[in-house]
C-alpha cells in the first residue's frame, strides 16, 4: 500500500482517486471548491439539477461506459437523436446530413462535394498523424478548399481562439469530427447521449465508492505545494495542512504546476508555462420556449459575436428550454473583465436575433459560470509540446486536458488519463 494525495476531484482526479483506492492505496483527495466534479459539477436552476458546464456522450466514448457498467449504471447511459445546424445571413439551415448539405445556400456544388468527401474519410481515419504537422486551416482548405474554410470555419475558430486561430492543430480538429461524425444512427440522423440525472449521477457515485473503500474527500482544500526531500515526493501542504505521501497526483490545469512544484527543473516548469490556455464565461438560460430544435447551433453572423449556442434540452428532457452560450477567450481580450449583466445582456440579445419570437417575458433565470484555464490551445505537434507524465521528481504526477491531446476535453478522456496515472503509480 502507498500513501497517495491526488489534487483535483474533477471528472480526472475523480476517477484517478477511485482506481488508486480499488487498487489498494491510502488515497486522499484534496480539492479547492466547496463541492467535486470540476467542470462536471451541477448547480441547481429553478429545481433542476444542472451541469455548470455543458457535456454529451458518443458512441466511441468507451471508457465512460466501462466507468458506469463497473459503478453499478451501465443502464443509466440515454440516447437522444439530435441535430447541427447552421446560423447564416439570418436564417438557420440545418446540417449534418447528405440531404442538408447538399440544400445549404451557402456554397457552391464543388464546395459541397470536397467538404462532404473530406468530412467522410476523416471519420473513417484511425490516425492522424499524416496531418499532425498541420494547422486546422491548413488541413480544411487542403482538403475542402478556401471556399469552404472562409465560409463555414474561419468565424467559429476566429471567435473561439481570436489571435491564437491560425495556431489550431489540424489533427485536434479532424478528431473531434471523427468523434461526433461516429455517434450516428445512420449517416441521416445523429445520436448523442447523457447520463440519466446529468453529469452528477457520475460524480456522486464515485465519491460514494471512494468513500466506501477507505479513500478521504477533502472539500474547500486548495493544494499549496508538493513537499520534495532528496528529489522524492513527502507530501503535499493544502489547505493549511500537510498531507504525508509517496506520490502525489496533480490533475489540476498545467499553468498551476510550476507554484505547486517550485522544485521542478527550471527547464520543465518553462515547458509548462509554455503551454497555453483561454478561458472561459458560460451563461446558461432558462427559457419557456426553445430557440431552436437544434441541439447544436454553429453561427456566422458578423453582427453576432459568439460562434454557437448549445440548446441543452434538445439533448436531455427538461422541464423548460436550458440554453448554454460560451463565451472562449484569451485572458487578454477586453470582455474577459465584463460582468454578469454585460454577458447576459449581451448573450439574451443575440438569441431574440436569432429568434426574433423570444421576448423578455420568455427569460426565465440567467446564471454565469466562468473558468480561466477552460480550453488548452494546441497547435500543430502539439504532443511534442507535453512534458512528461511522470515529473523529474520521484512520485510526482501532472497531466490536464492538455493531456488528451488529439482528443479534445470530455469524461471519457479524464476517466482514461485519471486511471493511467493511478495504475502509473
Amino acid at each position: 500500500m502507498s500513501r497517495i494525495v491526488i489534487i483535483g476531484a474533477g471528472a480526472m482526479g475523480l476517477a484517478a482517486a477511485h482506481r488508486a483506492v480499488s487498487l489498494g492505496h491510502s488515497v486522499d483527495l484534496v480539492e479547492a471548491d466547496a463541492v467535486p466534479g470540476g467542470m462536471a459539477a451541477h448547480f441547481d436552476v429553478g429545481g433542476v439539477s444542472i451541469e455548470r458546464f455543458y457535456h454529451f456522450v458518443c458512441k466511441s466514448d468507451q471508457p465512460t461506459f466501462d466507468l458506469l457498467a463497473e459503478l453499478g449504471l451501465g443502464d443509466a447511459m440515454r440516447w437522444t437523436p439530435t441535430s447541427m445546424a447552421y446560423f447564416m445571413k439570418g436564417k438557420v439551415h440545418p446540417w449534418g446530413d447528405p440531404f442538408s448539405l447538399l440544400r445549404f445556400p451557402h456554397l457552391s456544388l464543388t464546395a459541397k462535394i470536397r467538404t462532404g468527401l473530406q468530412m467522410f474519410w476523416t471519420t473513417k481515419r484511425r490516425s492522424f498523424a499524416a496531418i499532425e504537422a498541420k494547422t486546422a486551416r491548413e488541413w480544411i482548405e487542403g482538403g475542402s478548399g478556401r471556399e469552404v474554410y472562409e465560409t463555414l470555419w474561419k468565424r467559429l475558430i476566429d471567435l473561439k481562439f481570436f489571435e491564437l486561430a491560425d495556431d489550431i492543430s489540424a489533427s485536434w480538429i479532424a478528431v473531434r469530427i471523427r468523434r461526433i461524425g461516429n455517434s450516428r444512427r445512420s449517416i441521416f440522423r445523429e445520436e448523442l447521449g447523457y447520463i440519466d440525472g446529468g453529469s452528477q449521477t457520475l460524480v456522486d457515485a464515485l465519491v460514494e465508492r471512494f468513500a466506501a473503500a477507505g479513500g478521504r474527500l477533502h472539500l474547500a482544500t486548495p493544494a499549496e505545494r508538493v513537499e520534495v526531500e532528496d528529489g522524492r515526493v513527502r507530501g503535499l501542504h493544502a489547505g493549511g495542512r500537510f498531507f504525508p505521501a509517496d506520490a502525489v497526483i496533480s490533475t489540476v490545469p498545467t499553468p498551476y504546476v510550476p507554484r505547486l512544484a517550485p522544485d521542478l527543473p527550471e527547464a520543465v516548469r518553462s515547458r509548462y508555462a509554455a503551454i497555453r490556455n483561454i478561458g472561459v464565461v458560460c451563461l446558461l438560460f432558462r427559457l419557456k420556449r426553445p430557440v431552436t430544435g437544434n441541439f447544436w447551433l454553429n453561427i456566422v453572423d458578423d453582427e453576432i459575436d459568439i460562434p454557437g449556442i448549445i440548446e441543452f434540452s434538445n439533448l436531455r428532457p427538461l422541464p423548460d428550454s436550458f440554453v448554454y452560450v460560451p463565451y472562449y477567450m484569451p485572458h487578454s481580450h477586453e470582455k474577459w473583465g465584463w460582468s454578469d449583466a454585460q454577458f447576459i445582456d449581451e448573450a439574451f440579445g443575440y438569441i431574440r436575433k436569432i429568434n426574433p419570437e423570444i421576448s423578455s417575458d420568455d427569460l426565465m433565470e440567467a446564471n454565469v459560470s466562468r473558468l480561466r484555464h477552460a480550453q488548452p490551445v494546441c497547435e500543430p505537434n502539439f504532443g511534442d509540446k507535453l512534458p512528461p507524465m511522470q515529473t523529474p521528481i520521484e512520485g510526482l504526477l501532472a497531466a490536464d486536458t492538455s493531456y488528451y491531446y488529439p482528443e479534445d476535453r470530455g469524461i471519457a478522456e479524464s476517466v482514461r488519463l485519471g486511471r493511467q496515472m493511478a495504475e502509473i503509480v
